[in-house]
């Protein structure tokens, strides 16, 4: 990505970017250090990709047939959702679910993952809209997904998944 920086005199304060076809444009205070300025325009460009990475993971529809096809399978059809997405602001978590508003976010690092773990992490959120807990129904709705166990193995070993015991209703 090119990137045109515009110091202006007129700013004291405020930072401005956006994107002029594949040119990023940054309007800076004239007097910013140089290296102040290096760090802010690198935070935006990094911010740019993320954005521009997050429609084009979204444009492929697997999340949302993943979900019809769970939804089917596992719930009886009776979830609903009014977002199911991947997004790339979820460093440590792999996935999250908000019941109250019917929205579930998926990282994006999953992407380089095995099907059946990221099947596994959609299961799991989904799970959320039944059971907003890690109760002990909570974890055998998950489990009904053949490859809980594997997936969850998986993720331990990349750092992804907190072992919980059986008493906690884990399978681990």
């Amino acid at each position: 990505m090119e990137v045109k920086v515009i110091r202006s005199q007129d700013r004291k304060k405020t930072i401005q970017c956006r994107m002029v076809g594949e040119t990023l444009v940054v309007y800076l205070p004239l007097g910013m250090h140089r290296e102040e300025e290096r760090k802010i325009i690198e935070e935006m460009r990094q911010k740019i990709e993320k954005r521009r990475l997050k429609r084009q993971i979204n444009k492929d529809d697997y999340l949302r047939k993943k979900f019809v096809e769970f939804n089917s399978k596992y719930f009886q059809r009776k979830l609903r959702v009014n977002s199911i997405e991947f997004v790339t602001n979820q460093e440590r978590n792999r996935g999250s679910c908000t019941p109250a508003n019917g929205t579930i976010r998926i990282s994006h690092r999953l992407l380089n993952m095995p099907k059946w773990v990221l099947d596994y992490v959609i299961m799991h959120e989904m799970t959320y809209l039944v059971h907003p807990d890690h109760s002990r129904a909570f974890w055998e709705k998950v489990g009904e997904y053949k490859y809980t166990k594997r997936a969850r193995g998986f993720l331990m070993a990349k750092g992804m998944e907190d072992e919980e015991t059986e008493s906690d209703g884990g399978d681990a």
